[in-house]
């Protein structure tokens, strides 16, 4: 019986097993008492070194813990998860024997939501098994406990009570985003992360001291017990800027940040989430010598402006608003620390100021109009904060004029933002004021733009060229971006005034000594000044005329061939604009203003005689064309507006060029205010009067005053005229190095545009919207749509039809000057090929040739007969 009993066997007679016995030790012996943590690195010291022990080590831990859930014995739970973490320490690369209980205990924890110590000790443990993963095998079962996380990181409730809860949710939150940083996976609910981080993230405004400290406290995060639920937020949020390594997952990271603003609208920078978020993440950036914290920067800077495009914020234009305001705080933050150079999102910026205008114009409300008009002026100082190199925005600009929409709304809409985007350039740009010529693709359309069928969008084609030739103001940058000022475009009489801009040469050329007063007092100057040209305003008694004479002395340097070119072709365009019945008095403007700062610009630049000539020429033969009885194809009111003009160009430039008896050439140009609709300022620059409505100019009643008073000033003309031409002779013949002689020969002829302006490879022929715009009789506008059959027309018209556009080119003597060349029309060479001359054998003139390069449209407008077609074969 002895030898049966199993209490006599050998076995019987073994030791506990040790880790059994360790685990027993680990627990205290009464439900109040401590764990012992020395049992508890010895448990998993033994675990280390006995492996094979792990699971059951494991499978007893689950259960205790299941067991001590079960009787709501806090601490015991508490004394499991602790095993489990030290066993993570010590134990890390046995993880696989003990990893499934481990995460089997995190699920029950938090799935136990009648106490909030329970859930803080499963997100704390969650966290610690997070941080000690060597790779991505567990990534699917930590993926499972972000919906649970998210929710207990937005728990409700008494504040004191549920920070906790809180903070410990975030911290395993911020795990979460360090794992997947660090191993290359981002969670499909990546989202409700965000969204949870956010929900936690400080509101209230801070100074700059406490910013600064709460920075060093995340950058230096340490890894004890923090009870602030904010401060773990924007651990997360600096964890989420070191995920995003490149613009995809940058992408992935402003996203689900973006929906969350827009959606409780946390865009408004003076109170909302959305800039202090995006101020951080913009900080939070590592390693700031390296180019890739730039580079990150720009990155948060573009997907800001990229989200104007999203369905949440396309129509609301007060959230776009917002939105610009909180891109400008940004770009005002990357500025100061290095140079923007990704300028892909000034193209998105202007896109939606051009959406902006053309929405202001469709719109019907007064609150709508405002609204268009905060996002307007927000743009434009974002555009203040962006540009730092003009060069590809001259790019943008040409592309910009080239395929301008052949849609009213739309066009003016473009030009209303280019605009805007001249004067940003004006005053933003460093490297433009050191530029010697202006860019040549942009002048080329800009000169076609002076030239299109719409009025409004000639005015506005003429401001950019003023805008850009002359900048407004030269101060330096970073007194920029606290100017007051906004430019309107809307407006019929939006041109700087040329007082203004020569008070601004002055300030460039003698630097600030010479300033009287502070910047402000010139700021408040310069605005009065424009607000008086924008009501129509003359101004009378103008104090800065006199500035012209030492800017003049103080400026040396001729003028490059380029430039000369450009300065030629700029009066070839004025000149056939002049020529287009339909302008209105701001197009006179606006001419006006073009013509004194070119003159300004080449007076400085000391331009060729030439083209000192060409200036004088070209306001001579405008008022012999208005004076002309025989020239009925202007209207009566309108030839009357060019006197006007061409008064006030001829007085310009002999103020400019120290011509004496300025005051004596006006009196005799025109002795009189004779338009009721502009006049000329004391400092010769034209002006719309406001108290005239331009809807009646050129009515009937117009008409018929206007051809009164030229009539009259056609008897006093004559001999009044040679006494200018003779003052004008002699003066200029002491300036410039021609003959008297060879003066008044070119000033007395017609002005003659410019060959290389009409027939060079930018051809303004080839425009034939301009031809419409020739034979139009009062259009004011164009319509949306062309019809293709405006463009060519019936093949029975008159051969003076096809001519038109020699009217442009006045009749010249037979002898040309040296210095231009003359054009015959495609009608006179007609004539003189069937008038029975020699044709057969001979060498066409230079003018032959160039009459025949009339622009297509021009050449099917000629009659289908053999006899025509035979002289040209003959040519």
């Amino acid at each position: 019986m002895c030898v049966c009993c199993p209490a006599l066997r050998s076995r019987s007679r073994q030791p506990v097993k040790r880790y059994k016995k360790l685990l027993a030790e680990i627990f205290p012996k009464s439900p109040d008492g401590n764990s012992n943590d020395r049992k508890v690195v010895k448990l998993c010291e033994y675990a280390s070194k006995n492996p094979f022990r792990i699971p059951k080590i494991a499978k007893y831990l689950e259960e205790r813990c299941y067991k001590e859930l079960r009787s709501g014995n806090i601490k015991l739970v508490r004394i499991v998860a602790e095993a489990y973490n030290k066993l993570l320490c010590i134990c890390k690369e046995q993880m696989a024997y003990f990893a499934v209980n481990l995460l089997n205990v995190v699920t029950e924890l938090l799935d136990d939501s009648k106490q909030d110590t329970i859930l803080i000790t499963g997100c704390d443990t969650l966290t610690t098994f997070i941080y000690c993963q060597v790779d991505g095998t567990y990534t699917h079962n930590i993926e499972n406990f972000v919906d649970k996380v998210c929710m207990l990181a937005r728990k409700t409730g008494d504040e004191h009570q549920k920070r906790g809860l809180r903070a410990s949710s975030l911290r395993c939150l911020s795990s979460m985003v360090w794992f997947m940083a660090e191993f290359s996976h981002i969670f499909a609910d990546f989202e409700k992360i965000v969204h949870a981080t956010l929900d936690n993230y400080e509101t209230e405004s801070q100074n700059e001291e406490d910013e600064e400290g709460r920075r060093h406290i995340i950058i230096g995060w340490m890894r004890e017990e923090i009870e602030t639920p904010k401060v773990w937020a924007q651990i997360c949020i600096q964890r989420m800027v070191d995920l995003a390594k490149e613009s995809t997952t940058m992408r992935r990271v402003l996203d689900p940040m973006f929906v969350y603003f827009d959606m409780r609208r946390q865009w408004v920078p003076q109170h909302g989430l959305g800039s202090i978020v995006l101020s951080d993440m913009s900080s939070f950036v590592e390693n700031p010598g390296n180019l890739s914290y730039f580079g990150h920067q720009q990155l948060i800077l573009a997907g800001v402006v990229r989200h104007l495009d999203h369905k949440n914020v396309a129509h609301d234009p007060q959230m776009k608003c917002h939105i610009v305001q909180t891109a400008s705080c940004l770009a005002r933050q990357v500025r100061s620390e290095a140079v923007i150079s990704d300028m892909g999102f000034v193209s998105d910026l202007f896109r939606h100021l051009r959406k902006s205008f053309q929405a202001a114009a469709e719109s019907v409300g007064e609150q709508e109009l405002n609204v268009n008009a905060a996002l307007q002026a927000s743009i434009e100082t974002c555009l203040l904060e962006t540009i730092v190199d003009v060069r590809p925005l001259f790019d943008m600009m040409t592309i910009t004029l080239e395929n301008l929409s052949p849609v009213r709304v739309v066009a003016r809409a473009a030009l209303a933002s280019l605009i805007i985007l001249a004067h940003v350039i004006s005053l933003a740009s460093v490297s433009f004021h050191s530029q010697q010529v202006f860019p040549e693709a942009l002048f080329i359309q800009l000169l076609k733009v002076m030239l299109h069928s719409d009025v409004e969008i000639r005015v506005g084609g003429h401001q950019i060229f003023c805008v850009l030739l002359i900048p407004s103001f030269a101060y330096a940058r970073n007194d920029v971006f606290n100017h007051p000022r906004r430019w309107h475009s809307k407006s019929a009489s939006t041109f700087s005034s040329i007082t203004a801009l020569l008070e601004k040469l002055r300030l460039e050329i003698y630097g600030t000594k010479m300033k009287q007063g502070n910047e402000e007092d010139d700021y408040q100057q310069l605005n009065k000044v424009e607000e008086e040209w924008k009501h129509g305003r003359s101004h009378k008694n103008s104090p800065n005329m006199h500035i012209i004479s030492s800017i003049v002395d103080r400026t040396n340097g001729p003028a490059s061939l380029n430039e000369t070119d450009q300065m030629a072709q700029l009066l070839s365009a004025l000149w056939i604009q002049i020529n287009l019945p339909d302008n209105l008095p701001a197009n006179i403007e606006a001419i006006a203003h073009s013509f004194c700062l070119a003159l300004i610009s080449c007076r400085l630049k000391n331009s060729n005689d030439n083209l000192v000539l060409r200036f004088f020429q070209l306001p001579l033969s405008i008022r012999k064309m208005t004076l002309d009885s025989n020239n009925g194809s202007l209207p009566p009111a309108y030839q009357r507006s060019l006197l006007v003009l061409s008064t006030a160009m001829v007085m310009f430039a002999a103020k400019l060029y120290h011509i004496a008896e300025t005051h004596n050439l006006r009196n005799l140009l025109l002795e009189s205010d004779v338009d009721p609709y502009i006049g000329i300022s004391d400092d010769f620059q034209v002006y719309v009067k406001s108290e005239f409505e331009v809807k009646d100019y050129g009515s009937a009643s117009d008409n018929e005053e206007a051809l009164s008073t030229l009539v009259q000033l056609r008897d006093k003309a004559n001999e009044s005229d040679k006494i200018v031409l003779a003052i004008l002779v002699e003066s200029l013949s002491t300036i410039t190095k021609l003959e008297a002689e060879d003066i008044a020969k070119q000033l007395s002829e017609g002005f003659v545009p410019d060959e290389s302006f009409m027939f060079g490879p930018q051809s303004m022929l080839n425009m034939n919207h301009i031809q419409r715009a020739a034979h139009s009789k009062g259009s004011q506008s164009f319509d949306g749509e062309f019809s293709m059959n405006s463009l060519v027309e019936d093949d029975t018209m008159s051969i003076s039809s096809v001519a038109d556009i020699s009217r442009f080119i006045p009749k010249v003597p037979a002898s040309p000057s040296p210095s231009m060349s003359h054009i015959v029309s495609i009608g006179q060479l007609l004539e003189s090929i069937t008038g029975g001359e020699p044709v057969v054998g001979s060498v066409p003139s230079t003018n032959t040739w160039l009459a025949l390069r009339l622009p297509p449209p021009a050449l099917r407008q000629l009659p289908q007969s053999s006899s025509w077609l035979s002289c040209f074969r003959k040519i």
